[in-house]
C-alpha cells in the first residue's frame, strides 16, 4: 500500500505539471495571462483535490495486486 505522503506528492508533482499546461492554454484561449492562470489555479484546486481522493480509493482496493 502506497503512503498518503507519497500519495500527496505524487499528486503535487501532477498538479504542478497540470497548471502549467492549463495556465499556456488558458493564455493562448484568453490572450490574458491573469484569466489564463486564474483558470489553471482553480482547475488545479479542484484536480489535486479529486486526484488524492481517487488514490486514496485505490490504495485500499487490493484487486489486480501481486502480493
Amino acid at each position: 500500500m502506497e503512503t498518503r505522503q507519497r500519495s500527496v506528492v505524487k499528486a503535487i508533482v501532477w498538479n504542478v505539471m497540470g497548471l502549467v499546461t492549463m495556465t499556456v492554454v488558458g493564455l493562448i484561449a484568453t490572450g490574458s495571462a491573469t484569466v489564463g492562470g486564474a483558470v489553471a489555479v482553480v482547475n488545479t484546486a479542484i484536480g489535486l483535490t479529486m486526484y488524492l481522493i481517487y488514490e486514496r480509493v485505490w490504495a485500499g482496493i487490493s484487486w489486480g495486486r501481486n502480493g
